[in-house]
Formats: C-alpha cells, structure tokens, sequence
C-alpha cells in the first residue's frame, strides 16, 4: 500500500510539473527600431522609455487574455513617471494600467487560450502611429504579420492628427465605424486601412482575414518601425502546423 501510494504521489506530481512546463509564461521582446524614442507600453507589464535600438522583454503569464503592447510618442514624463504624451497615452503616467489613446497601433494577445493555442493579430481600431511587426520567435510558428505602410502620410485629411492617423470611430462615433450595436462590416475608411496592413484588423468585426494562431509556449517579438531586412517574411500569411 506504501508502494502504490508513492508511486500514486510520483505520477501526480510529475503531471503536475509537465502541466507546469507546458504552460509556461511567454517571452515576447518588444524592440524599438524608429529613429526616434518611443515609450512602449504593455497591459499586462507597465511600460518603458525605448531609445533607439533598446529592447524591453516581458514574460506575460500562460492563460492571459485581452493583452495588449503599443508605443506612445511624444512623451515627456518627470521623476516621478507622471507626464502627458502625443499618441498613445495611458491616462499621464510611464506605467500604463489602463489602455491608451487613439491613435495607436496595436499588438494584441491571448495566451494558451482554445486547443492550447495562442492568437495574436495587429490592430487598427484604435488608428495607427507607428509601424509594427508582430512575429513569434520560437517553436513551429515561423511567420509573423507586419504593419508597415506610410499611413501617417497618407492619412485622410478628416482622420489625421498630429503623430498619427485616427479610426473613423474616434473622429465619427456612429455605429458604421463602431459596431456598437447589430452587424456592420467595411467601410471606405477601413479598406484604407486594410489596402495598406492587410493582415491587420481595420474594424471591429475584421476577425476572418485578421487573428493569428502558434501553439501555446511560443515566444514573440514586437518591433516599432520594422527595417525590411527584419521584416524577412513576416509581411506573408503566418501559416502554424499545428
């Protein structure tokens, strides 16, 4: 009875601890590549002053959902991490605990969600500031999606702000640009969007042509103003065996 009451013991704890190892935290490097500083910003993680060049890594935890990582630009924070910045802003402080304001483009997230599956996708809803590629760094998955086009420049004159290029949403607040409410689909403004960063949502209900999946434990890399050479063959249809 000691016997199998041990080995009883043995075999939970060693399900126990591949459960453990199966469902471990992601490592995604969140990279800025503008010529310019950004001050990256992540729900769950806070957020972070990124010179050219810098990397700042957050591991979220296995299961997380509704995650998010942006950059804010134009910011100025004092000693104390209180400040205001142009896109992007987080409610006036360094460590966002809140999501920030239009415009910005948007990296979004759920972990080890349905079948283990981890989906990702970029997102326009809330306009755009600055280029992104989002591409996982390890396991099967080996293509990433990438936002890249010059939208700041050419903006439509009724959505373009200083830093960045509005959704209709913000500017309008109608229910064709929203979908507060019943069905609604593409809009001239959106296939602005979407002509530019097919692979990126442009509205709300663009989920067909716009989530991501890698099995549960990849890693990622979120990089700000992508160089071609970085890019590689992120900007193809990320395709996972899984």
């Amino acid at each position: 009875m000691r016997f199998c009451r041990s080995l009883s013991l043995s075999i939970s704890l060693l399900i126990t601890l591949l459960f453990i190892s199966s469902t471990r935290a992601a490592t995604i490097d969140i990279t800025n590549n503008c010529a310019y500083t950004v001050w990256a910003a992540a729900l769950p993680g806070g957020g972070r002053q990124l010179d050219r060049g810098q990397t700042w890594t957050i591991n979220p935890p296995a299961g997380t959902t509704g995650a998010r990582v942006w950059a804010r630009t134009g910011c100025n924070f004092d000693g104390s991490g209180r400040g205001r910045c142009q896109t992007g802003d987080c409610g006036g402080v360094l460590q966002c605990t809140a999501n920030g304001q239009p415009p910005k483009t948007l990296a979004e997230y759920a972990l080890n969600q349905f079948n283990n599956l981890d989906f990702f996708d970029i997102s326009l809803v809330d306009g755009f500031n600055v280029p992104m590629d989002f591409s996982p760094t390890s396991g099967r998955c080996t293509r990433g999606i990438a936002c890249t086009a010059d939208i700041n420049g050419q903006c439509p004159a009724e959505l373009r702000v200083a830093g960045g290029c509005n959704n209709p949403c913000t500017v309008f607040q109608t229910n064709e640009y929203c979908c507060t409410s019943g069905s609604c689909g593409p809009t001239n403004y959106s296939m602005f969007f979407k002509d530019r960063c097919p692979d990126a949502y442009s509205y709300p209900k663009d989920d067909l042509t716009s989530t991501f999946t890698c099995p549960g434990g990849t890693n990622y890399k979120v990089v700000f103003c992508p160089s071609e050479r970085s890019l590689g063959k992120t900007e193809l249809l990320l395709v996972c065996d899984v």
